[in-house]
């Protein structure tokens, strides 16, 4: 379980496929400090640790991983925003993120403010009744409040230092990003399903 607190950037050191997988090598100022067999979240993909040679760790991450997120297209010398689970009796800054990621979005639009940046994304109509105007949605592993929500677009606003921080600062129109709807609004739109 994550929070989508962004903790730091990694870069890709390497990517090869192996099978059906695709192993990735990353470089990190917390790799002294991962372990073999710990969940780490990477733009917003859960990943486990398999293998560390300091200063880089590998990741594996599966078919169906790669058909649901942008990893297929990392490549070496991407940035990519790194969160360590979190812990119990941490307080929890952004809202509960499983690193499982439903979906991808395309940024449709980038707009300089004066002291923040307004993004617009469009996401696949299938997950349209999972995000609230105000409500939370995680990004590229960063928690952010949805708003200007209609059907299948959602327009968040990044602070200075969330983008300077994360890679939300290489995000353009056209770019795509990994998506994570609240967990909480998956639990109840399957209720009404059922009740249905």
């Amino acid at each position: 379980m994550f929070t989508g607190i962004i903790e730091t950037m990694g870069t890709v050191a390497s990517v090869s496929r192996s099978g059906t997988n695709a192993d990735i090598w990353m470089e990190s100022s917390i790799t002294p400090e991962l372990k073999i067999d710990q969940s780490v979240s990477h733009n917003g993909i859960c990943l486990t640790v398999v293998e560390i040679h300091l200063p880089k760790y590998r990741v594996t991450a599966v078919e169906e991983t790669l058909a649901k997120t942008n990893l297929g297209n990392w490549k070496q010398g991407d940035r990519i925003n790194i969160e360590r689970a979190m812990k119990i009796g941490d307080r929890l800054d952004g809202h509960f993120v499983q690193g499982h990621v439903d979906a991808v979005a395309t940024c449709v639009s980038k707009q300089t403010l004066q002291g923040s940046w307004l993004f617009r994304f469009r996401f696949p109509e299938a997950f349209a009744a999972l995000v609230i105007e105000k409500g939370s949605v995680c990004l590229n592993g960063v928690s952010l409040t949805a708003f200007n929500v209609a059907n299948n677009e959602l327009s968040v606003t990044i602070i200075p230092y969330t983008y300077d921080h994360t890679n939300f600062s290489a995000i353009e129109a056209g770019t795509t990003v990994n998506v994570e709807f609240d967990v909480l609004g998956k639990y109840l739109l399957r209720q009404q399903e059922l009740k249905a």
